[in-house]
């Protein structure tokens, strides 16, 4: 997917091209390791700390528990909002029956196309390569705390600080299972699971702090970890996050019903990934640089972004024209009035900007606890959105993309100058500079975070975000680590 941080989702074009990649051999000629070789002792050491793997945004099935009816990712039979959250001031509340039940390894995209792997190869790497056996977090028996993988599902469409909470609780209830309270896991985790992984290790239980005070890392969470590798975490949010709020979730050129605009602003955890406030590039149409304001409701109002300020959407809540349609049946927020609807927004926004504002706190990394990064820099990452005047229509228009155009001044813009200003190095979806947490880091001199590690313990990468985690060369990384170590 190009909109957003998603699970290893291949673009509708890779899986087209796959037959003429594996008639060549590779792209380019490109030599990779093979792993089975290097790994062949390695394997079959024994006592290795267990690892916790956590899968990004998208990355993990959603079960209707009454029906069974898998609902994501089952893209050809789900029905259009069928990913929607209530809508209420009170975020907490806001559920619904559906139940995140494990990682998605291969998805079937579209019915004319093959299945194509998403977390399959991470998976197959760990077991063949590693010589790691599933966990089971109910029941891991007495080995469960060496040689294992336990992979946190979770519902992607609620609030990280939610998620990051559940998985510190998880986590301690495993110990208690294994008789061993010093025990400390190593994480692997993808995209959006990596700021999960990042708030439990600061915050462990905590959650945010309900005043307007700023949060203060404690690192509770740290006893819980060793070493956490970050595929594409989106450290200092994306702009792409912003893109597929105002315009929906697609697969190349294929709109997702279930992930349209409507839908996706009801999950708070897509606008956590926003750009921070030091990380978001808006330029008007002169190229110069101009600060908006992404906490604030009146910016999304006057840009018209996202869902929440389209009419026909709007029609849809309690005592609007469409919030019955012609037989008479209730709108999905038919019993929501606009009102809640603008309270649910403004929480929404707040909430974003404490968790930015939480995983941004100047503080030291604990000595116990080491931050690996692995990510691509080799493609056009969205980095800046351009807002333009469209004097024939009387509004503002926000573009994500580069062209030729002539502001009002009559200047001509030419399609690579614009470009330059609005991509960055990076994976397609994360750039290298929110990956490095750059801005935090030159904001927080005193003692930043990645200080201590990601500068030392960043490893890049051509490829693409969706393909990090099933990179050969990637692998061959992250393993050495894991096989090198030993439970004590």
């Amino acid at each position: 997917m190009k909109n957003n941080f998603t699970p290893s989702l291949k673009l509708v074009l890779t899986v087209i091209f796959t037959i003429s990649i594996i008639s060549t051999g590779c792209l380019s000629g490109k030599k990779l390791p093979d792993l089975e070789r290097i790994f062949a002792k390695a394997k079959s050491q024994k006592g290795k700390r267990p690892v916790i793997i956590i899968p990004g945004i998208l990355g993990s099935e959603l079960v209707n528990p009454k029906t069974g009816q898998t609902v994501w990712l089952d893209i050809s039979t789900v029905v259009p909002d069928g990913l929607s959250l209530p809508i209420s001031p009170n975020l907490e509340q806001n559920r619904d029956s559906l139940e995140a039940r494990k990682i998605i390894q291969t998805a079937k995209l579209f019915r004319f196309l093959p299945e194509v792997s998403v977390y399959q190869a991470l998976i197959q790497a760990m077991e063949n390569y590693g010589g790691y056996k599933p966990g089971d977090w109910e029941a891991p028996g007495i080995d469960g705390d060496k040689d294992r993988y336990y992979v946190f599902a979770y519902d992607w469409r609620r609030d990280n600080v939610e998620n990051a909470r559940l998985l510190t609780r998880k986590i301690e209830e495993l110990k208690q299972k294994l008789s061993a309270p010093d025990l400390r896991f190593n994480v692997i985790a993808h995209s959006m699971g990596g700021l999960i992984a990042r708030y439990a290790a600061m915050y462990g239980a905590s959650d945010l702090p309900n005043d307007e005070t700023d949060a203060i890392p404690n690192w509770e969470g740290a006893k819980l970890f060793n070493k956490i590798f970050m595929f594409g975490t989106p450290n200092e949010g994306s702009m792409e996050a912003l893109k597929v709020i105002i315009e929906g979730y697609s697969v190349g050129r294929f709109s997702i019903s279930s992930l349209n605009p409507e839908a996706i602003v009801t999950s708070p955890a897509i606008f956590q990934l926003l750009p921070h406030h030091s990380a978001a590039n808006f330029y008007d149409e002169n190229l110069r640089p101009i600060a908006v304001d992404l906490y604030d409701p009146e910016t999304w109002k006057k840009y018209r972004w996202s869902a929440y300020t389209n009419p026909s959407f709007l029609n849809k809540f309690k005592d609007q024209p469409n919030a019955t349609d012609k037989n008479g049946n209730p709108s999905e927020f038919a019993d929501v009035t606009l009102e809640e609807l603008d309270a649910y927004f403004e929480n929404v926004l707040k909430r974003t900007k404490s968790f930015h504002k939480a995983l941004s706190a100047p503080t030291s990394v604990p000595p116990s606890l080491a931050f690996f990064a692995f990510g691509g820099d080799c493609d056009e990452t969205l980095d800046g959105a351009l807002i333009v005047n469209n004097q024939k229509l009387n509004r503002r228009d926000t573009w994500f993309s580069s062209r030729n155009f002539k502001n009002s001044e009559g200047r001509k813009i030419s399609k690579q100058e614009l470009k330059k200003l609005l991509f960055a190095p990076g994976d397609g979806r994360v750039t290298r500079i929110s990956l490095l947490a750059s801005n935090i880091t030159q904001i927080n001199e005193s003692s930043p975070i990645f200080r201590k590690s990601l500068p030392v313990s960043a490893t890049f990468f051509c490829e693409a975000h969706d393909e990090l985690p099933n990179n050969k060369i990637m692998q061959d990384n992250f393993l050495a680590a894991l096989i090198s170590e030993i439970s004590q």
